[in-house]
Order: structure tokens, then sequence, then C-alpha cells
């Protein structure tokens, strides 16, 4: 299945819609990830976090597709924001994955209160400059953090993975995002465990489309312009989340969604200002 791309502000192409792999795992893990690289998915999203980079890369080297074929990306802890420390977790990552280079790498968490983001993203420039990773980004930053590293080191981010479903919409956020050249990719896309699967309203949308409610959010994100990451080990809902692009969510359809917007929709209350990620 040929999925669309998109360009980024450094000129690299990326799928617009991949696979989450958060709690992906084990054996078992290596042959869900097979499976999605088997019915087309070629953006994969790790991390050093989720214990799946390994089993990322066996599957890739199982599918017998060539590397250039993918986008492999993963993040790097909030432990190693030190420049060393980061640089030499990246070479890390890209060993325990059997690559030698990342499409995409990204800061997990800006983790302001230790202060150390702006250190962590000039270990990232240096790593582009070394052909480690062709193209860098963050992950649950906020305006104030993004223009922290802009104003110090003249790097725009390629990416910012942000929590976005029909729960926590975002507006702002993809706005600030897009006012500065930057892609807004979407994890937990769904929500996790999410009782939008059950909202009247995606039903509805859902049976005048023929299409599944998950789809229908999918497309929601797509036609917003962020990368979503749904992650699925089962390979019914594997292939429905990639199968977006043969109806279109009206302007008036994308609007009621975001109405589903709520003051407490957050997935974990993870508010990139406070929290501290876990070691």
């Amino acid at each position: 299945m040929n999925v669309p791309v998109k360009t980024l502000n450094d000129g690299h192409y990326i799928p617009t819609v991949g696979l989450g792999t958060y709690q992906i795992r084990g054996g078992a893990g290596i042959d869900q990830v097979l499976a999605a690289i088997q019915d087309g998915y070629r953006l994969l999203d790790t991390s050093t976090n989720y214990d799946s980079e390994g089993i990322v890369g066996e599957a890739i080297r199982r599918s017998g597709i060539p590397r250039a074929e993918f986008f492999v990306t993963s993040k790097l802890p909030g432990k190693y924001h030190h420049y060393d420390d980061a640089l030499m977790m990246l070479q890390e990552s890209l060993c325990r994955m059997g690559l030698s280079y990342f499409d995409l790498y990204l800061i997990h968490w800006p983790l302001p209160k230790r202060g150390l983001y702006v250190e962590a993203w000039k270990a990232l420039i240096t790593a582009q400059k070394l052909g480690l990773c062709r193209s860098i980004g963050v992950s649950n930053f906020e305006p104030a953090h993004l223009d922290k590293l802009i104003s110090e080191t003249g790097v725009i981010p390629a990416v910012n993975q942000i929590e976005v479903h029909p729960y926590w919409v975002q507006e702002e956020r993809l706005a600030e995002d897009k006012k500065r050249g930057i892609l807004t990719e979407a994890w937990s896309p769904l929500g996790r465990g999410s009782a939008a699967l059950q909202e009247p309203l995606l039903k509805e949308l859902a049976q005048k489309y023929h299409k599944g409610v998950g789809q229908i959010i999918l497309r929601w994100h797509t036609q917003r312009g962020i990368v979503p990451l749904p992650k699925s080990s089962k390979l019914i809902h594997q292939r429905e989340n990639l199968a977006l692009f043969d109806f279109t969510l009206t302007a008036a359809e994308i609007a009621q969604i975001n109405t589903l917007n709520r003051a407490d929709g957050r997935v974990d209350d993870q508010d990139p200002n406070e929290y501290e990620e876990f070691d």
C-alpha cells in the first residue's frame, strides 16, 4: 500500500502515517512489526524508553526490504541530555537496531526543570552533521522550549511529536508548530485505551464513510496536517490504519470532532512544563 509523504523543513520526506511501537516487545513484537512492514508501513517510531529498538531493527532485517525504503525514528531519554551522553546514547541506539543512521531522532521530553534540553539539541545537531541522523526534532516541546532551541542554535526542529487525539485536540500547539515550519506528529492518536472509539459523533461519521471509527480519527489527523503514529499489534487494525486516503472529511466534520476536546483530556496528565521523565 502506497502511503503519501510530506516534506520536512530540511527537505527530507516522511510518510503521512506510521507505526508506533510503545509496549510492542519481544519475539511477538518482531512478528507484529514485520506484519506491519509487509502491509506497507515504512515509518516506524520507537524509543529507547519503549524497549523496542532491538525488535524494530530485527523486523527491518527480516523483511528483506532495503533499509533506504524505511523512515526510522527513535528518541533520546532524559537521563542522557548532557552533550557527550546524548551523542553516545544515539550511537548505542543505532547499534541496538543494527542501523547506520536514523531518519529522524528526537529529544523525547524537554524536562525544563533540568534545563539541559539545549545541550541535548546541540548534540543532535552534531549527530546530524556526522550523518548519524538525517533529520532531528523534538517531542512534547512547548512553544517556549522551541524558541529557546532556535534562538540559541539557529536550528529549527523538523518535527515536534506531541499528544493529540479527539479529547486533546491541540489547536494552539498545531498553529505554533506550523508558524515555525515544524511538522507535528501525534502520539496516542486514538487516545490510549480511549473512550473516543465509542463517541456517537465518530460512530456516525464511520457509518457515513463506511470506515472504522479509528480510521475516522486518523483521517482527522492527516487532514489537519498531522502525521499520526497509531500503535496496533492486530493485523486487521494495522491494515485499517493505513487505509485513510480514499475519503475526505468535510471542514465542518473536522470542526465537529474538535469539539470533543476536554480540559482534562491528556491520557496520563503529562504536562511538558512539569513532567519528569522516568529513567
